[in-house]
């Protein structure tokens, strides 16, 4: 016991939970951010691709970290790791973090190059752009999705 009444328990799981809105808050903004600079500012798309990259690794992926680090505390202190509802949120995790590192970040780098190279060449988005940019928004609303099941596993605990 830490301080009388707070337990070593519940501040590994304030962290779990605040790396979670760490992780995973910010990338529920990106669809809203590349919106915006699609319709207002085409020119910045390459800036705002660099800095997705940019919190992807420097942010969301360490935080994913801290999630699977407090997660494996929490689970090994009051539950098992052959619970569904743990097993199923671990699994999801390994995802996320192999989409972050295998499609997102290669991803990210492309879109910022060719925004680059298209708005030098004067015209708008290209076609190999507009691939680009459709890959990372088919694979963020898996993303997403994985992360609203992992949410909902982790608060309703089936089975527990």
């Amino acid at each position: 016991m830490l301080i009388p009444g707070i337990e070593l328990f519940d501040v590994v799981l304030t962290l779990h939970i605040l790396a979670v809105v760490i992780a995973f808050g910010v990338s529920f903004a990106f669809p809203l951010l590349v919106g915006y600079a699609r319709r207002q500012q085409p020119a910045d798309l390459a800036a705002l691709h660099r800095f997705q990259g940019l919190l992807t690794q420097r942010l969301i992926t360490p935080a994913m970290g801290v999630v699977l680090a407090a997660g494996l505390y929490l689970a090994l202190d009051r539950y098992s790791l052959g619970d569904p509802w743990i097993s199923a949120t671990f699994a999801i995790l390994l995802v996320l973090f192999g989409l972050a590192g295998a499609v997102f970040t290669p991803t990210e780098q492309r879109c910022a190059q060719l925004a680059d190279r298209d708005r030098m060449a004067g015209g708008g988005p290209s076609e190999e752009y507009e691939a680009q940019a459709r890959k990372l928004a088919i694979f963020s609303s898996v993303w997403y999705l994985l992360v609203i099941v992992a949410i909902f596993l982790m608060t309703a605990k089936p089975g527990a």
